[in-house]
């Protein structure tokens, strides 16, 4: 499996493509906007988008979901259902962080914690890590040691937990009982900022290792 991280909104939130090599079968991951840089980072590679997959309801992430699912006909799967409030509220998120014309959607597929999502030949783990947002989860590839975790973790950080239903508990939780245990080889790409290791910030995050959580 090959990858590509695309910063797009005035977030710079990483969309990420996963793609198979052999099929060129590719899924992209919370394509919050900027619809046409995302296509042409698809056509570049001559890769065919099988799926749209969706980390969690917040709107720099799945922003552009429903654009991209109507222009394309693909099947929108994730974010865990415990994020549908998010997802409906998708045009009043729209106004409140001035994204134009966003548009609410309903998944073809909620997903859950053990879940597989395929594409060609890959087949990707579902992991429900919530405390960001209830219905947060993190796409997880065994055989790339690559992980796409959103705003659960971030290099030398942890994804925010004021918004509603956020938890901050329940995020340390989900990061030291569903994410570390991968391994501390395991690569990540967050949704905004550098890639990291889990073991670099099991080792040195100072929100987990007990100055600030």
């Amino acid at each position: 499996m090959r990858y590509s991280i695309i910063p797009v909104t005035p977030f710079e939130q990483n969309c990420t493509i996963f793609w198979c090599e052999k099929s060129k079968q590719a899924v992209v991951i919370d394509p919050g906007g900027d619809i046409a840089r995302i296509q042409s980072a698809l056509d570049e590679e001559g890769l065919t988008l099988a799926k749209i997959l969706v980390t969690h309801g917040h709107i720099d992430h799945a922003g552009g979901v429903a654009a991209l699912a109507e222009l394309t006909g693909v099947p929108i799967e994730g974010p865990h259902e415990d994020d549908r409030f998010w997802i409906d509220g998708m045009p009043q998120q729209s106004k409140m962080f001035g994204f134009p014309n966003v548009k609410s959607f309903e998944p073809t597929r909620w997903l859950k914690a053990g879940d597989k999502v395929s594409f060609g030949e890959v087949e990707l783990d579902v992991l429900h890590c919530p405390g960001h947002t209830p219905g947060h989860i993190v796409f997880h590839h065994p055989e790339s040691r690559l992980a796409q975790v959103g705003d659960v973790l971030f290099n030398g950080s942890i994804g925010r937990t004021d918004f509603p239903k956020g938890d901050h508990d329940t995020l340390i939780r989900s990061i030291k009982e569903q994410l570390f245990p991968l391994g501390d080889d395991v690569e990540f790409i967050p949704g905004h900022g550098t890639m990291s290791t889990f073991g670099e910030e099991r080792k040195y995050n100072p929100f987990l290792s007990g100055r600030f959580g």
